[in-house]
Formats: C-alpha cells, structure tokens, sequence
C-alpha cells in the first residue's frame, strides 16, 4: 500500500478538503434525521426554527456532497495517470532480460483492469466516508438519548465486526486467486488473435483452443471470483442480521427493562431505520476496497519484478574504434528442449567500415548472440569492451547508443521517435522511394501515413527508420528472409556495401549462402559456440568445391 500512501502524500490538501466536506456531508445527513425526530413532537413555534434549520443544512449537505464527489473524481484520475505512468517508466527503464521474463500479459493487465479498480476506489471514497459519518452521526445521537442503547450498539457492532472479517478473509483469498488467473487469460486472449491464421487452418486446434484453453481458464475465474463475492454477500447479510438483531434487542427487549419516552423510543426507530442504508452501502463496497488492495498489491509487484536499470539516460559517444567480446558467456533455459542454454564463451571483435556475417543452422544461438554484442543482454562472465574500456552496468545504456537494429521480430513505430534533424521528411522521402515504398507510404511531420503492409515492406521501413538513425554500427538479423530476389539483390549488393563505405560496422545475421562471399569476414556459430571464422571470399571457394563451381 505504500504506493497509495506516496500518492496521498503527493495530493495529501485536496485529499484533506475531499475527507473533511466527505464527514461534514455524512454528519449533515444525520443531523437532519436529528431535525425531523425533533420535528414530529414540536410545537407551532418551534417548527419555523428547527424548517430553517433544516433548510441550512440541506444546502450545506448538497454543497459539501458535490464537493466531495468531484474531489475525489479528480483525486481518482489523478491517480490512475501518475500510477500509469509511474508503471510505464519503469517498464521503460527495465533490463531487457527482465521484460522477457515477465512478459507483456502482466504488464497490460496492470495498465488497464488494474488501474480502472484503483480509479473506481477513489469514486466510491466520498460515498464510504459520508456513510461512516452517518453511522458516527447516528450513534452519536443514539448516546445523546440513551448511554444504555449506545452501549449496546457498540457491542453488537464488535460483534459483527468479527464475522465480517473472517468472510471477509477468505473473500479476499478468492480474489487474489482470480486475479492471478486473469493474467493468463489476457495471454490467451492475446493468442486468439495473434494465432488466428493457424486457428482458422486447423479446427480441431480452434475447438481444443477455445474449449478447453480458454474455456477452463474462464471457468475457474468464475468459480473463484463468484466464491470470494459470495463470501462477500455473505459478510454483508451478517451485518444485516446484527443490525436487526440490535434493533429487536432495543424495541422488544431493552425498552421493557428500561421504560422510556414514547417520543424517544421513535427517536430510536427512526435512527434505526436510517442506518440500515448507511450499513449495507459499507458493507456492499468491501469488495470494491478489497479489490483496489488487490490491484495495488500487483502493481506494486509489477514494480518490485521490473527493477530499473542503473545507467539509463547516461551519456553515449558518437562512434567507436572497436568493440571486443572477452570470453563472454550466456545462460538461458530452452522449454522447447527442457534445458539450459549456454552460450559461449565467445570471443570477437568489431570494427568500423567492416561487414561480417554471422552464419550458423537455427537455434545455435545467433539472435541471442546479437542481443549480447547490442547491450540487450549483460555477459554474464567475461567482459565487452568499448574502444578498450569495460561496457559497466552503468554505461550498457550509453553503449546501446551506438547501434542500429532491424531484429528478425521488430516492431515498427507508426513515427520516426526521437529522430528530429532538420529536413528528416525529404530525407524520408527520399529512401522510401528507393525502397518502393513511395506508392504505399507518405510521411509528414515525420509520421508514416499507414502501417498497414506486407511483411516485406514492413521491413523495408525498419530499414529506413534504421537508416536515418544513423548510428556506427548496423546489425540485420534476417533481414532478407520475407524479400524478393530483387530487393535481396538490393540489400546485399547495394545498401550494404554503401553502409560500409560510410564507415559503418555491419553485422548480418543470414541463411543466404549465395551471398556468403561479399562479407568481409564470416562468423559460424555452432550450439552457442564459433566454430569458424574467414574471410567471405573462403565460402565462395568452399561453395564451388561443393557444387562445381557454379555459384550466383
């Protein structure tokens, strides 16, 4: 809850007016049950004075009461934006390794369904605190006329009190228990559509998806979620029943022991009566509190899961000399195959105005392997070295600045984010129509007209974005796989030379053997191992001894 009470700090006057025209409200309410008792038994007189009484304190209520509801509306999307963002960043700000392994469904639940819970708190805050006025105010007035029935009120609310909390216990219990499932299930939903091709293609996997994938999951949400709101009704009819019971108790029980005042026993049942709404409107709102404690809970563990990264923001140099990889090594576990991965330790070496590609068959760790040599990933033995000096935890977010990456899995911006050189959209421009994008995309204010493209030119346009960052080093990891023969011609033969006569380091990750031999040094990756290094030229050779000389 320490989040709730950095917030309440940080807007802790306005929570203060909020609260305070909250309980003026609340008491106002019972003070106007307390005018109309004294109404019923007053004189001709009296009744002028107790009506403009009444009349005051109606406007003060309604006023006090508006006030309230809008403070605390504020106050609730306040929260919401600064929990959001707060969340955001530190998303942001995150290790790369740590994104992994939490994965987006958690993050995106806490986004949305756990933040609206948050907000939803907050607007139901004015109405839980006139209520508890009210039954303060009521109570109050019972003690004002009878210490005995106060006494007794008192009692039965310990009483109730009791049975509440244990229902309430294990109400809260279920619903931390379907919250948690809920995570899973926004990764299911998120599989209903990023799988519906092969669902389409396959209905015994469709049904067996929907049936029963989602369909238990959906289920046990249910089952769990109407448990812990069961448990909640259940609490709340027990604080009816206590109430009544009270009631009973003081009509029927108390006023035959204790002769009283016929107008101070209707003075009792109507502040009876009146609390009755008050009590089962704070009963019925427990499950709204529990669930805001819940929502809290899992963002604050969605923060404490994604601790931010030291170093990010630090300053970067413009280019490099070299970048080294001592005897670095990388462990990850493979579900796939049910064991842990290890990579390395791998020792190489970069340098501007170089083209090297990095060869091997799938799964021997190639895209891993970048990750490492782009920052994303900390060696977790040996070192890199950045123009012979240690890349530190603290400075592998400035060595990120030095390169520019098209992954194999990329995402695509719908602008040119934090690219903002003077005449960027004729530059922009420029490459699109080298690119044949001209027909398909503009792009004004350096933002793209539409994303709405083939897999291929998708990653025409990362090109480009990667391109206009122009950065020192360059690495494409298949980035040729969805191109036709002609752009393949393109990539290799044209905007790849073109890098390296910029002075560029370029790194490409490829299975196009027929282009082996424009590299200028070749690197083979084997199980996480390099098991060879050469010159481009050696493929060549190779691939005419193979085939006969016959090459493209």
């Amino acid at each position: 809850m320490s989040l709730l009470l950095n917030l309440a700090r940080q807007s802790r006057w306005t929570l203060l007016v909020a609260l305070l025209t909250s309980l003026v409200s609340g008491f106002g309410n019972a003070g106007l049950v307390a005018l109309i008792n004294q109404a019923l038994g007053a004189s001709g007189a009296r009744l002028a004075e107790l009506g403009w009484r009444f009349l005051v304190l109606g406007v003060v209520v309604l006023f006090t009461r508006t006030l309230s509801q809008t403070l605390f509306m504020y106050l609730g999307q306040h929260a919401k934006a600064t929990l959001r963002m707060r969340t955001i960043r530190q998303i942001g700000e995150a290790s790369f390794r740590h994104l992994e392994q939490q994965g987006a469904s958690r993050s995106l639940a806490v986004l949305t369904q756990d933040l609206d819970l948050i907000v939803m708190f907050f607007v139901g805050l004015p109405a839980l605190t006139m209520q508890g006025a009210v039954i303060v105010g009521c109570l109050a007035y019972l003690g004002y006329l009878s210490w005995k029935i106060l006494l007794l009120a008192t009692l039965t609310i310990a009483i109730g009190s009791i049975g509440f909390r244990l229902a309430n216990g294990r109400a809260l219990f279920h619903l931390r228990a379907s919250r948690r499932r809920e995570d899973d299930l926004v990764r299911h939903f998120r599989a209903l559509f990023d799988g519906a091709k092969e669902l389409k293609l396959h209905r015994e996997r469709r049904e067996a998806f929907i049936d029963e994938t989602l369909a238990t999951n959906v289920e046990a949400v249910r089952v769990q979620r109407t448990r812990g709101y069961v448990l909640y009704a259940a609490a709340a009819s027990w604080g009816s029943f206590i109430l009544f019971a009270f009631i009973g108790v003081t009509l029927f029980v108390i006023a035959r022991l204790f002769p009283v005042d016929t107008h101070v026993m209707s003075g009792y049942a109507m502040i009876f009566l009146y609390m009755i709404m008050p009590i089962e409107a704070l009963l019925s709102a427990i499950p709204n509190i529990s669930s805001a404690r819940v929502a809290l809970e899992r963002i604050e563990q969605v923060n404490a899961d994604l601790p931010v990264e030291t170093g990010v923001g630090g300053p970067s140099t413009g280019g490099f000399d070299s970048i080294v990889l001592e005897n670095v090594t990388h462990r990850y576990f493979r579900e796939k195959e049910n064991e842990v991965f290890t990579m390395g330790p791998i020792n190489l070496r970069f340098q501007p105005g170089e083209l090297v590609y990095l060869i091997g068959g799938n799964g021997s760790g190639k895209t891993t392997l970048a990750k490492m040599i782009v920052g994303l990933y900390g060696p977790e033995s040996g070192q890199i070295l950045l123009d012979g000096k240690p890349v530190s935890d603290t400075g592998r977010d400035a060595y990120r600045q030095h390169f520019s990456v098209v992954f194999s899995d990329f995402h695509l911006f719908d602008s040119l984010l934090g690219i903002r050189p003077e005449g960027i959209d004729e530059r922009a421009l420029t490459l699109l129509k080298s690119l044949q994008l001209d027909h398909k995309v503009s792009i004004t204010d350096s933002t793209f007209s539409t994303l709405d493209l083939s897999q291929g030119q998708r990653k025409r346009l990362a090109l480009l974005v990667a391109y206009l960052e122009d950065r020192p080093f360059y690495l494409f990891d298949e980035w040729a796989a969805d191109q036709d023969p002609l752009f393949k011609d393109v990539f290799y033969k044209q905007l790849l030379p073109d890098l390296k006569a910029r002075r560029k380091a370029v790194l490409v990750i490829t299975h196009d053997d027929r282009y082996f031999h424009l590299a200028d040094r070749y690197i083979k990756l084997d199980y996480g191992q390099v098991v060879k290094t050469g010159a481009g030229s050696d493929l060549l050779n190779a691939r005419d001894q193979e085939f006969g000389g016959v090459h493209g």
